[in-house]
């Protein structure tokens, strides 16, 4: 954008392949080589740098920036994958770095692989068919999702971290550096490991999101209670919804917890009164 908030003229490379059909935003940057296909909308004020291709049924919010030879939209990575129209759906504000992919869906799945707003795509990473990612979602270099997985908002996978399909992964999760999860993290666990396991809360993330204390303080109290030793999961998830009744932190991982999932929920090997 200029400085009167509209985004500046057009420019497509003379190098560049835009197929007949293309849906192009106002004041998109289209780089050198780059490759959009027919049924491709790309929005308002976007940037491929050079080498960018995006393909398939894919549209892609206002304003993204997506760098050199990342591959947008191309058919999933499926062997039942028999051509179907499925879709990919990137939200606003998205930065994809180098070398990154991203899928679309599947006819055996949801038809659809979707990312909210204000993600962030480091090199290498890759969003396989039939995810559901959420908003302010960052993804370090080499981080691999397998098909069908749930990725909730301002969630953050360190660099190499891989994910089982139909892993889901709550709302302001933190995975550690070439963590393998292959169980459910509630929302604002930490995990760390091969297999992963929980190691407390993320409470650098929470601070940085703005809790208050008292907030993080709650939060603490009813991990360490639903991962205490006594009764089952199930029991303790109903006495600490009686004692949080009106903590709203609280009850996303209760209902994260209830809603269940394909996978089982990932625990902590040691104390829980060690957490974060």
């Amino acid at each position: 954008m200029n400085e009167a908030g509209r985004f500046q003229e057009t420019f497509i490379h003379p190098s560049a392949v835009v197929e007949p059909g293309a849906k192009l935003g106002e004041g998109v940057r289209i780089g050198p080589f780059c490759v959009i296909g027919a049924n491709v909308e790309l929005g308002a004020g976007s940037q491929l740098m050079s080498h960018v291709v995006l393909a398939g049924h894919t549209t892609i919010g206002p304003r993204a920036k997506i760098f050199p030879f990342a591959s947008v939209g191309h058919q999933p990575q499926d062997l039942k994958y028999a051509g179907e129209p499925t879709v990919l759906l990137v939200g606003s504000d998205c930065t994809i770095r180098e070398g990154v992919t991203l899928n679309p869906g599947t006819a055996q799945g949801t038809s659809r692989t979707s990312v909210g707003d204000h993600c962030f795509f480091l090199a290498n990473s890759h969003v396989a068919h039939d995810c559901v990612i959420g908003d302010n979602v960052i993804m370090s270099n080499n981080v691999m999702l397998g098909g069908h997985c749930k990725i909730g908002d301002y969630a953050i996978l360190g660099g190499g971290v891989g994910v089982h399909q139909f892993v889901r992964v709550g709302a302001h999760a933190f995975a550690a550096g070439m963590s393998a999860l292959a169980e459910d993290i509630i929302p604002y666990g930490m995990a760390i490991g091969n297999r992963a396991h929980l190691a407390g809360l993320n409470i650098v993330g929470m601070r940085r999101r703005g809790f208050t204390r008292d907030q993080i303080h709650d939060i603490r109290r009813a991990y360490r209670l639903l991962f205490a030793n006594e009764g089952t999961l199930k029991e303790r998830v109903e006495d600490v919804a009686e004692e949080f009744a009106t903590h709203q932190f609280v009850h996303e991982i209760l209902d994260f917890i209830r809603d269940g999932g394909d996978r089982a929920i990932c625990t902590p090997r040691s104390d829980p009164a060690e957490a974060g």
